[in-house]
């Protein structure tokens, strides 16, 4: 099993994702933009190393989760170090959600090929720098009117963003439920 630094996780979030979520704040960001919630992610010496496996055993012991979240930081620049914990989620069947500065298009042009990967594991991205000049606090599940909530395996298969409306959600959250 490996490591990843971390600047700190939650157990049982309602807040970052539809349903009870396990949330991974990892550290590190080349984003840092001005006004981000979690500044204190930025610095990719920060934060602590944590075993992927105690991270495991706490997603695995706790029955009520419906998901995982990973946020940051930016979780896409420790893809490596993610894909074995991610891929025990979706064993499980965990619903998969990951926040990113960069866009979906930026993501897809990274030339590691561990970046692909995780995309392919994630249900759901919302990509996007958060921008203080659009901030809106009554959006769902993000920060600012640019980012955006993505349907991850529609918009592989199409090759194109495929956006999700969750601020007028029906009576589920899709993809909540992945489509095998």
């Amino acid at each position: 099993m490996g490591t990843l630094r971390i600047a700190g996780a939650v157990n049982d979030s309602i807040v970052d994702g539809p349903g009870f979520r396990y949330v991974i704040f990892t550290q590190g960001c080349p984003h840092g933009c001005p006004g981000c919630h979690n500044p204190q992610t930025h610095d990719f010496q920060g934060g602590a190393e944590v075993d992927e496996e105690l991270l495991w055993q706490e997603i695995a012991g706790n029955p009520l989760l419906s998901g995982v979240t990973l946020s940051g930081g930016e979780p896409f620049c420790q893809s490596g170090a993610l894909l074995p914990l991610v891929r025990r989620c979706r064993e499980k069947g965990l619903h998969i959600m990951a926040y990113s500065g960069y866009t979906l298009e930026e993501l897809l042009a990274l030339p590691d090929p561990a970046v692909g990967e995780l995309l392919k594991l994630c249900d759901v991205l919302v990509d996007g720098r958060f921008v203080l000049a659009q901030r809106d606090l009554t959006l769902r599940f993000r920060g600012s009117r640019n980012q955006r909530i993505l349907d991850v395996p529609a918009s592989l298969r199409t090759g194109a963003a495929v956006v999700l409306d969750w601020d007028h959600p029906q009576e589920k959250y899709p993809p909540f439920e992945r489509e095998r």
